[in-house]
């Protein structure tokens, strides 16, 4: 290819790009860095006993917070991070987490398990709330690709009423499950 046409080529390609305009990344609130010793840069956490918030619906995030600030959820370390919270802080992150790629974990599912596990979500309806893809929908969490000791903690959790800020839907679901099925469960959510 002659020098000419290399010239032309990349004078084409830089004006076809030119027109476009591509936002610049959103900054991270300052309170991000905190929720980062956790849950990774970005939300996007490697510890599986902490749950990814990147990608997650900020109408989830936010009532989420919320929650661990009225005492409808409790947790050791998240209530106190929670408490000082803002409702502007709460917004700036529920926003901030929502925008951020949600990134592939690389659980390696077992087969078996996970198919069982499909079995099951689709014998109770997950979809129905957590939508195809286990996506999520407003104040419904995405959980396809979370981290598998979280899905299996939350389930146990919910199981045991330890956990009940969720207007009674995941307390209701989680009773039917036996400890296998929750493993099931998990291996087939955490592989999505």
């Amino acid at each position: 290819m002659s020098v000419l046409r290399v010239w032309i080529c990349a004078l084409v390609a830089g004006s076809a790009g030119a027109g476009a305009q591509t936002a610049p990344p959103a900054a991270a609130p300052a309170k991000a860095a905190v929720c980062a010793a956790c849950h990774g840069p970005g939300g996007r956490s490697t510890q599986p006993v902490y749950p990814i918030l990147a990608g997650q619906t900020a109408r989830y995030l936010t009532l989420q917070l919320r929650d661990y600030q009225a005492g409808r959820r409790s947790d050791p370390q998240m209530t106190p991070m929670a408490t000082g919270l803002t409702r502007e802080e709460i917004a700036e992150l529920a926003d901030y987490f929502s925008k951020e790629k949600a990134p592939v974990t690389g659980f390696n599912s077992d087969p078996e398990k996970a198919r069982l596990g499909k079995l099951k979500a689709d014998e109770t309806l997950c979809t129905m709330c957590h939508l195809g893809g286990f996506a999520g929908q407003n104040e419904i969490p995405r959980v396809g690709g979370q981290q598998y000791d979280y899905i299996v903690k939350q389930l146990a959790d919910f199981k045991a009423r330890r956990r009940t800020n969720d207007a009674g839907s995941m307390t209701s679901v989680s009773n039917t499950l036996s400890d296998q099925d929750i493993a099931n469960l998990a291996n087939y959510l955490a592989g999505l």
